[in-house]
């Protein structure tokens, strides 16, 4: 890795003192446990550190990559060959002035929704189970029962790849079904504002949160690592058939297991790391959906994890996919042979 100096640890320490970070293993960080090693890793403390860092980096022309809680992200096994870039709790800062809210893009999204609940504003309550950071959240117009953040936001702060501070109103951003323009810029979500309505009943809120946390406790896999819902729901594919979980369900294909990597047996659209899994047995499997899916019912689900390649390119993980060669049904594990369910024959 040529870009990794001498020199060059002591020039980011000194942009953002306490910040910098050698050799931090991925599967520690990631939700699925899989993953190399990231050679150096830098955490902004502030956005103008954020700016001084992203100033650097393309003077000096070094290959980076922005990494948030990575709860949506699967790394190669081979682990990363560039800069990792950190948004996560040293950009954390929270405000709340009447309905207004401020946020900087690092906290915790469960934390956020605790906080609005606490301070008696409603319409956050569909993210209080959503690991991750409140970025990665407004950068997918994240959100669960169908709805977006991006329906509250006021605009949204982002650094570019030079180290230019914009913002976007919310209609520029482009919100649509967990999508946004962020997506495709290139630029760093750094914070966002929001406006809330008062909630008629704080106590409410908090019961519709907690019912919202136990529906995901009994609904989805706990107890081993997984990167929540894998494929994203496809409104035309869910009016005929049902949502990707039960589609994949419907074809058998609960239990299927490559390697160390499992579609869950309580969820179809979760993959879980049943024993010690590479990322490439997770991959595998979501082509190998994928295929089953499309064959059975003529429609292609989109993943809605990303893959991290060594380079620091994150594409959708049915790319990578799709660039594996795949394992057969009768390549899986013996005696789960996935079965077409009624009325999916096309």
């Amino acid at each position: 890795m040529p870009w990794l100096t001498p020199g060059l640890e002591q020039d980011l320490n000194s942009l953002v003192p306490g910040g910098v970070h050698r050799n931090i293993s991925l599967a520690r960080v990631s939700r699925w446990r899989v993953g190399g090693t990231a050679p150096l890793v830098v955490a902004p403390g502030s956005v103008s550190e954020l700016q001084r860092v992203m100033t650097y980096v393309s003077r000096h022309g070094l290959p980076y990559v922005v990494l948030g809680s990575s709860t949506n992200l699967l790394f190669a096994d081979e682990g990363l060959e560039v800069l990792a870039i950190h948004i996560g709790a040293r950009l954390g800062g929270f405000r709340i002035e009447g309905a207004r809210v401020w946020s900087e893009a690092g906290i915790w999204v469960p934390a956020f929704a605790r906080r609005l609940a606490r301070a008696g504003l409603s319409g956050a309550e569909h993210t209080c189970g959503i690991p991750g950071t409140l970025g990665g959240l407004v950068c997918m117009n994240g959100g669960s029962q169908r709805k977006g953040i991006g329906d509250h936001v006021i605009d949204v702060t982002s650094v570019t790849a030079g180290g230019e501070r914009r913002v976007r109103t919310r209609e520029e951003c482009g919100f649509r079904y967990r999508q946004s323009v962020f997506q495709g810029l290139g630029e760093i979500i750094v914070g966002a504002r929001f406006r809330f309505s008062a909630a008629d009943s704080p106590v409410l809120v908090r019961r519709e949160m907690l019912a919202i946390l136990g529906q995901r406790r009994r609904k989805f896999p706990r107890k081993m690592p997984n990167c929540g819902s894998v494929f994203v729901s496809n409104p035309a594919m869910y009016a005929q058939y049902g949502p990707p979980g039960a589609v994949i369900e419907q074809c058998g294909l609960k239990g299927m297991r490559v390697g160390g990597a499992m579609i869950s047996p309580l969820h179809a659209n979760f993959i879980v790391n049943h024993e010690a899994a590479r990322a490439t047995d997770i991959l595998s499997l979501i082509g190998l959906a994928r295929r089953i899916v499309r064959e059975r019912t003529g429609y292609t689900m989109a993943a809605e994890v990303c893959y991290v390649s060594p380079a620091g390119e994150i594409v959708p993980a049915h790319i990578r996919a799709e660039a594996l060669r795949l394992p057969s049904v009768d390549d899986s594990i013996p005696g789960v042979t996935p079965e077409p369910a009624s009325g999916m024959g096309q």
